[in-house]
């Protein structure tokens, strides 16, 4: 390029960065300077406002020096009259705030702002990286846009990246959207179709809020979280909260119609509070107005709030607090038929499960012992002992406390802790006129044995002892209906 023609060039670029415009322009913002390179073309057009529109190819270079701002594309379009700068091809957009490449770049210079498109790889100061068709960035001016803004559309993906306190990387958490907004550096919303993936678990919605200084991910609108390291599970509700502490995941909170699914519980509630430590499910709390439920393949509980540690993500003990009960399917149900189940109820009821190595990914926990406490009570349905008869006996006993016993997931034992305050009653089904089975009428024989045992009490393999007060003994004549 001559020296005129370079001289023309500068003072052209100069009347569209200044010209026709107020002198001082606010602090922050930009006012382009152009590098001379030698195989630059340039084509102007004076408008009537004295402002130009100017051509630019070959290779260009502008610089904002104030902000440390350099902006590179192939060829540039400049509009004195808009204030409008269109980079197009190659761009590169380099500043403190953000590194940004593209297809194509435009630059408002008196909003401050960029509209990226096509093939946009966006980085930003803590190594956040954003990934999609199109960003417009609005750069922070002092007084005016305190941070910086940032929209992005067309599905884009997230990439946050994450420090733990001794300041090591961790693995991104990415999000992807139909629409992502971003605050400054910590603070992403998104919305459409929301998918977060962390290395422990992935997350879908319909909108998300972040906020990485709180350490707050909130899922919204048909939230599903479903873990994916360890023994998977899944947790719905209408909205989700995940915590961070030190960078690490440390809670799931899950809001109004709580539900959460594992191999080996079904956990609902109005709230569920899952707490995780080292990627993995530790505790599972359960509370709200509509009461928790917790169900596992042999028996269903519910009272108020719900407790389950799961130490490995493994269910060792239930406790179920408040107007509890825990109902089961009645064994030798072969031998009688009934649509009851057995049931044990206390102001407490808490379930224990037997443990298993955790390199055994197959089995699952079985309940190993129930114990209810506080105003218990416990029905169960035996088989009778006139196998003829398909009516189960019955067997009710109430007491401060009362455990049940677990081999191989069925019943072995029921002891009442305090005898002394034990009540109930065992029922024999006796055969009517019309059956088939013909049953002489028993009667139960004075009391003149000792008391039964706490052992003996409610055992399913036998009824309580003669010569116990209660329970009692309570069987119909035949042909009595």
């Amino acid at each position: 390029m001559s020296t005129r023609r370079a001289l023309v060039f500068a003072l052209s670029l100069a009347g569209v960065a200044a010209g026709a415009q107020p002198p001082a322009a606010p602090s922050g913002r930009c006012q382009f300077q152009f590098d001379n390179t030698p195989n630059t073309s340039l084509t102007t057009i004076q408008l009537p406002s004295k402002q130009y529109n100017s051509y630019l190819g070959s290779g260009v270079v502008a610089r904002c020096p104030k902000q440390k701002l350099v902006l590179r594309s192939d060829s540039l379009e400049v509009y004195g009259d808009e204030g409008r700068y269109y980079f197009i091809g190659h761009v590169d957009y380099n500043e403190a705030r953000l590194k940004l490449k593209s297809d194509f770049l435009t630059y408002f210079q008196r909003d401050e702002r960029i509209l990226a498109s096509i093939n946009v790889d966006a980085t930003l100061p803590s190594g956040t990286k954003l990934k999609g068709p199109s960003l417009e960035f609005f750069r922070a001016i002092p007084k005016i846009r305190p941070q910086q803004r940032g929209v992005a559309v067309g599905r884009p993906t997230i990439a946050l990246v994450e420090k733990d306190p001794q300041g090591k990387s961790q693995p991104p958490v990415n999000v992807t959207g139909n629409s992502i907004w971003l605050e400054g550096d910590s603070v992403v919303s998104a919305s459409g179709e929301v998918v977060v993936v962390r290395p422990e678990l992935t997350a879908t919605g319909d909108s998300l809020y972040l906020d990485n200084t709180k350490g707050l991910v909130r899922m919204m609108r048909k939230p599903r979280i479903t873990g994916t390291k360890g023994r998977p599970f899944t947790l719905v509700g209408e909205t989700i909260d995940l915590l961070s502490k030190r960078r690490k995941l440390d809670r799931v909170l899950a809001l109004n119609a709580a539900e959460a699914t594992s191999e080996d519980l079904n956990l609902k509630s109005d709230t569920i509070d899952l707490r995780v430590t080292n990627d993995t499910l530790q505790r599972a709390i359960a509370w709200g107005k509509s009461r928790a439920r917790a169900t596992s393949p042999s028996q269903v509980v519910l009272s108020d709030s719900i407790d389950v540690v799961m130490p490995g993500q493994r269910v060792r003990e239930m406790h179920a607090v408040r107007a509890a009960s825990a109902e089961g399917l009645p064994q030798d149900t072969a031998k009688f038929h009934t649509t009851e189940k057995d049931r044990l109820t206390g102001d407490t009821i808490v379930a224990h499960f037997d443990s298993i190595p955790a390199r055994d990914t197959v089995t699952k926990p079985r309940i190993t012992r129930l114990v209810a406490l506080g105003n218990a009570t416990s029905l169960q349905h035996l088989a009778p002992q006139d196998t003829c008869l398909r009516t189960p006996a019955i067997n009710y006993t109430r007491g401060r406390a009362i455990t049940v016993s677990f081999d191989s997931a069925r019943v072995k034992s029921v002891v009442v802790t305090n005898p002394d305050q034990l009540s109930g009653i065992y029922r024999e089904p006796v055969a009517d006129s019309t059956s088939a089975c013909k049953v002489p009428l028993k009667t139960t024989t004075p009391p003149t044995a000792p008391p039964a045992t706490p052992a003996d009490i409610g055992s399913p393999t036998q009824p309580p002892r003669a010569g116990s007060a209660p329970p009692t003994v309570v069987r119909k004549p035949p042909g009595h209906r």
